[in-house]
C-alpha cells in the first residue's frame, strides 16, 4: 500500500514507487483545499521543481490541479533553486509555494515541498490540514478534474531577477568586487545552476563553475555540498589557484565551502564564521537561532557577545520561526541551511554562498585564518554525526532504552543538563554534549557529539553506543 509521509520538510519518495502522478495529484489537491480553506486561495501559488528526473512533468500535474481547483498559478518556466521559488512567493504576494524537489537526495528521489505565504518552511500547524485533507482523499480517490484545465489561470514566470534584486540589497558586492576574488562554482547539477555564476560575473567578480549543467543522476553521486562529494571542487580551486569553492545542493538551499588548500568547511564552522562577522563587521544584534544538533560554539561567542541562543528542535521549520519571530538575526543548522532576519526565514545556499564570499572581501582573510582566530578565541570544538543503520525491531528496544536512560556521569563528566526537545541531549559539565535521535522513517540513529578534544569525542561515542545498544 502507498505510503505518504511528510518528514522534516516535505514528502519525499522513489520515483514511479511511491512518487507518481497519481500520488502527486493526490498531495497537490490537499494542499490546494488547505488554501482554499485557510482564505490563501485567492493570492494564487507558486509552483516551483529542480533538475530531477520528471520533475518538469510532476509540477506541470501540480498546476493543473491548482488552475481546476480555480487558484492561480505561478508555474516556473524552468527548474529554479528552492529560496528563489520561495522568494517568489513574496514577489507574487501568493498563498505559498509547491515546490518539486527531492533536494539533496539520491537521483531516484523526488518530493514535495509546501511553502507558506511567510515564504519559509512550513510548521506542523501548516502540514497537519494538510495530511488530514491527504487521508480523505487518498480513501476516494478524488481529485478536481476537468477535461478542459484552466490554462489561462496558469502564469509562466522566472523567479531569478526579483530573487536576485533582492540578493542585491543583502549583500556588498562593491566590496566583493573591489577585492578581486576569484571563486569556483560547483552547483552539483543542481537547480542552482546559472545564479551564483551569473550574479559574480554581474559584479565583476572573477568566476569559473564545474557541474554547471542539467544532469538527473547528478554524475552518479549525491547532490550534498559536504566534504566527501568536493572532490573535484576542491582539485579545481588548488589548480585555478582560486581563492575560495563554493558548492550548493540539488535545490540550492545549502552551501558547502572549499578552500585554497582543498579544505572542507563544515556548516557548524562556516555558522560560527558568519556570527562573528555579522557582529563585528554587519553590527547586527539580537538573537541566534540553532537547532539541537548544532554546535556549541554559537553559544561560546553568545556568552562574550551578549547574544542569546536560541535553541530549537531539528528542522529548518523552527529556525524560520525563530527568524520572524524571535528576533533572531542569523539562524542555521549543521546540516548546512542558513539565512538571516532580513532575508526569506528559508534556508538558502545561494545566499549564504555571497554572504561568505563578501567576508572573505572585507575581512581580508583567508577561511583557515578566520578558523584560527575563531579557535584561538574561544577554544577548539570537535564535532560529529554518526549514522547508525539497526532493524526495526531492534529500534523499537533502543528508542526505550532512550526514553528511560537519565545518565549521573558520562565518561566520568557529571551531566549538566538533560534535554528531550528532540531525541535524548545531554550536556556534560565541561561544555560537552551529545545527541541521540532516531530517524522518523527509518530504522537510523544519529549520534551528535561535541567536545574539546577528538578523543574525548570518540569516547563520548562509544559510552553512548554500549549505553544504548546501537
Amino acid at each position: 500500500m502507498t505510503r505518504i509521509t511528510f518528514g522534516t520538510d516535505g514528502w519525499r519518495s522513489i520515483i514511479a514507487e511511491d512518487f507518481t502522478f497519481t500520488n502527486v495529484s493526490y498531495v497537490a489537491q490537499a494542499i490546494a483545499q488547505h488554501l482554499q480553506n485557510t482564505g490563501k486561495a485567492a493570492q494564487g501559488v507558486v509552483v516551483g521543481y529542480d533538475t530531477r528526473f520528471l520533475a518538469d512533468k510532476f509540477a506541470q500535474t501540480v498546476a493543473e490541479i491548482m488552475t481546476t481547483n480555480g487558484i492561480r498559478t505561478y508555474l516556473c518556466r524552468k527548474f529554479a533553486p528552492t529560496p528563489a521559488v520561495a522568494h517568489a512567493v513574496l514577489a507574487h504576494q501568493a498563498g505559498g509555494a509547491v515546490m518539486l524537489t527531492a533536494s539533496h537526495n539520491p537521483a531516484e528521489y523526488l518530493g514535495i515541498k509546501f511553502i507558506p505565504s511567510f515564504a519559509g518552511p512550513a510548521l506542523p500547524e501548516d502540514i497537519d490540514p494538510i495530511v488530514n485533507y491527504l487521508k480523505g482523499i487518498m480513501q476516494t480517490k478524488k481529485v478536481a478534474c476537468s477535461e478542459q484545465p484552466q490554462k489561462d489561470l496558469i502564469e509562466m514566470i522566472e523567479p531569478q531577477p526579483a530573487y536576485v534584486e533582492h540578493l542585491e540589497t543583502l549583500i556588498d558586492f562593491a566590496a566583493i568586487r573591489t577585492a578581486g576574488l576569484k571563486v569556483v562554482v560547483d552547483p552539483m547539477y543542481g537547480a542552482g545552476t546559472g545564479y551564483l555564476e551569473s550574479i559574480l560575473q554581474k559584479h565583476g567578480c572573477k568566476v569559473e563553475a564545474i557541474h554547471n549543467w542539467r544532469d538527473p543522476l547528478f554524475g552518479g553521486a549525491l547532490p550534498e555540498p559536504t566534504g566527501q562529494h568536493l572532490g573535484a571542487l576542491a582539485q579545481r580551486v588548488q589548480e585555478t589557484r582560486a581563492s575560495i569553492g563554493v558548492a550548493l545542493d540539488g535545490d540550492a538551499d545549502r552551501l558547502g565551502v572549499v578552500d585554497p588548500e582543498g579544505r572542507y568547511y563544515s556548516p557548524n564552522e562556516i555558522l560560527v564564521f558568519f556570527m562573528e562577522y555579522l557582529i563585528n563587521t554587519r553590527h547586527f544584534t539580537g538573537a541566534v537561532a540553532r537547532t539541537v544538533a548544532t554546535t556549541h560554539w554559537l553559544d561560546r561567542l553568545g556568552a562574550y557577545y551578549n547574544c542569546p541562543i536560541i535553541e530549537t528542535p531539528v528542522g529548518f521549520k523552527y529556525i524560520g520561526q525563530a527568524l520572524r519571530e524571535q528576533n533572531a538575526f542569523l539562524g542555521g543548522e549543521e546540516s548546512g541551511g542558513v539565512s538571516i532576519n532580513k532575508h526569506i526565514p528559508e534556508k538558502d545556499g545561494i545566499f549564504a554562498a555571497l554572504l561568505f564570499i563578501e567576508m572573505l572581501a572585507k575581512t581580508g582573510k583567508t577561511p583557515a585564518q578566520l578558523l584560527q582566530e575563531i579557535r584561538e578565541r574561544f577554544g577548539p570544538v570537535y564535532s560529529e554525526r554518526l549514522d547508525l543503520r539497526t532493524t526495526r525491531a531492534a529500534k523499537e528496544t533502543v528508542v526505550e532504552k532512550m526514553q528511560n536512560w537519565e545518565p549521573d556521569k558520562i565518561c566520568g563528566l557529571p551531566v549538566k543538563k538533560l534535554t528531550r526537545i528532540d531525541g535524548l541531549k545531554v550536556e556534560l559539565e565541561d561544555g560537552s554534549w551529545f545527541l541521540v535521535r532516531p530517524s522518523g522513517t527509518e530504522p537510523v540513529f544519529r549520534i551528535y557529539t561535541e567536545a574539546g578534544t577528538e578523543e574525548q569525542k570518540r569516547a563520548i561515542q562509544a559510552e553512548v553506543q554500549i549505553a544504548l545498544g546501537v
